[in-house]
């Protein structure tokens, strides 16, 4: 993994990242009470940001929590970090904790600790091409995970220990599925092609919403048809294609599951042709007159 970029946003400050310093009792060290969102840059344009800060906005509701800036300042602290950084392809980090109170304690502080907020930015994982050829391996494993995987919370133990699960099984995700259905990847949408049509599972207190996901049946509409519904364990593992998708990865090809092949073993055609479509979507932005997009 790259090295992230040396300036960071830190309640209000532009600094040296290796010099930025959070208290240990912020509540999100002692409770991981804390939300976060991702935002990936392209061709030197933030994907999607306001879908993106929207959901920042729907976590920090559903958690009572406060946030440091309004939308107009997120993108102003996203703008400049990006241009900062001088590279086309980025991941913007931002999070937010409740703030930090003087000593642990389980209920909400008083309403004068202010929140912690934090961003910064590290280079796109581009996909290695043998990815892109040959596709990725995947483990199908049950979701432990809380009962509010919409929130995205900083609280993603289950999430570390499922993908590490995986990768100790030869995998690159771990494909989560809770009462013999899919939810999501470990830190991913998940999509299936069987039979000319495109399904992913549809949101509920089990999924995260996921943005890219968004964008990828937004561009599938009027050329693959869409199904957003419940998809079984058993349908994931007969499918003719599996994909994954996310700020991080964009949309990968998912070629083996548990060992074995899905439909040939190789990337499939639906898969070359969106991730085609996804490459000249983001051109084409990337052609447009800048303008905000929150």
């Amino acid at each position: 993994m790259a090295d992230p970029f040396p300036t960071c946003w830190l309640n209000g400050a532009y600094l040296p990242l290796a010099d930025a310093r959070v208290s240990p009792l912020d509540r999100g060290f002692l409770f991981a009470d804390g939300v976060y969102e991702v935002v990936p840059v392209h061709r030197g344009r933030p994907f999607r940001l306001r879908q993106h800060l929207e959901r920042l906005e729907r976590s920090l509701a559903e958690l009572r929590m406060r946030t440091p800036l309004a939308r107009e300042g997120w993108v102003e602290v996203t703008n400049r970090l990006v241009a900062a950084a001088g590279e086309p392809e980025l991941l913007v980090y931002m999070q937010v904790t409740r703030g930090t109170e003087f000593g642990r304690n389980h209920l909400f502080p008083a309403d004068g600790v202010a929140p912690t907020g934090f961003a910064y930015v590290s280079p796109y994982p581009a996909p290695a091409p043998a990815v892109l050829q040959r596709g990725l391996a995947a483990s199908m494993l049950e979701d432990t995970r809380w009962a509010r995987c919409d929130i995205k919370s900083v609280a993603l133990l289950a999430n570390v220990l499922l993908r590490q699960d995986a990768q100790d099984r030869g995998s690159s995700e771990a494909i989560l599925v809770r009462d013999g259905r899919v939810t999501e990847g470990s830190s991913s949408t998940v999509f299936v092609v069987r039979a000319g049509r495109l399904a992913t599972p549809p949101d509920s207190h089990s999924i995260l919403p996921g943005t890219t996901r968004d964008a990828v049946l937004e561009l599938a509409r009027d050329w693959l048809p869409c199904d957003v519904r419940d998809v079984s364990s058993d349908e994931l593992a007969r499918a003719d294609e599996v994909w994954i998708a996310s700020a991080g990865r964009g949309v990968l090809p998912v070629t083996s599951l548990d060992g074995r092949a899905i439909g040939a073993g190789v990337p499939g055609p639906g898969w070359q042709d969106m991730y085609a479509r996804l490459q000249r979507h983001l051109d084409e932005i990337a052609g447009r007159p800048a303008m905000e997009d929150a």
